[in-house]
């Protein structure tokens, strides 16, 4: 849903996929406590994707990605570099609560608080205060530069996969999960062309911060995208839509 500014454009020229990573949107939500290991990670979604293009592709793909989406498809495409043929970056989530990026001191802190939230009442009742239509609205206000595009039907979009069973479950497991791989770790490794691009006033994940991203070997083109915050898919499609066609069409 948060693509349908993009898919019909896309579609236009290309078959176009959009994927719900196991534990989000529409797919299913396995709870994590079920699990011996670690579930929910970047390698389980990169598999996702990579089996997905093998059953339901049955091709080589082109990666899309946007936030925490931009990590899967980086391991995704380590992991089984034959199934990508490039990768669009907009705004990848830096991860600034990894686990590394924090000071040694404030590690067993961190550890903590997150036991609290898996394992006490304090992560469901953090979960119902986030999870209502006005809690929602307020989170894309800050994320997106023009609010006008933080319609009710954008909310509801938003909102709905997280009142599905076992929603709560997977939310905390994975506001918990500071560790595993950062962006920094898995571009040096990626062998496909990837083309990262971000907006200018992004709050969650700073332009400055971005550029250092534009400097690996496999990046291309870093580009920024003027007025435009975390999501330039849903907030400026006339501006990323001809972005990924051009990119999709150099590479083909």
């Amino acid at each position: 849903d948060h693509w349908r500014k993009n898919i019909p454009a896309l579609a236009m020229a290309n078959r176009v996929y959009a994927i719900d990573l196991i534990g989000y949107g529409y797919s299913d939500k396995p709870n994590p406590r079920e699990f011996e290991e670690s579930f929910y990670t970047f390698e389980t979604w990169g598999e996702q994707l990579n089996t997905f293009c093998a059953e339901v592709v049955k091709s080589d793909a082109f990666f899309i990605c946007n936030s925490i989406g931009g990590l899967v498809g980086l391991q995704a495409a380590v992991m089984k570099p034959q199934t990508c043929k490039g990768i669009v970056l907009l705004d990848i989530s830096l991860r600034m609560l990894h686990i590394n990026k924090q000071p040694w001191f404030g590690r067993p802190f961190i550890r903590s608080f997150q036991n609290l939230l898996r394992n006490t009442v304090i992560g469901k009742l953090f979960f119902n205060a986030v999870a209502t239509p006005e809690s929602v609205k307020n989170i894309l206000c800050q994320c997106y530069h023009d609010t006008s595009a933080v319609t009710d039907e954008l909310v509801q979009m938003i909102l709905q996969p997280g009142l599905d069973p076992g929603a709560v479950d997977v939310f905390l497991e994975f506001i918990c999960y500071s560790g595993g791989p950062l962006p920094e770790d898995l571009l040096p490794l990626v062998k496909c062309p990837v083309l990262v691009a971000w907006g200018e006033k992004d709050p969650w994940e700073p332009v400055e911060l971005g550029r250092a991203y534009g400097s690996f070997d496999a990046v291309e083109d870093f580009v920024v995208l003027p007025n435009v915050g975390h999501c330039p898919q849903d907030e400026a499609p006339e501006l990323v839509n001809p972005l990924v066609e051009s990119f999709v069409k150099l590479h083909s």
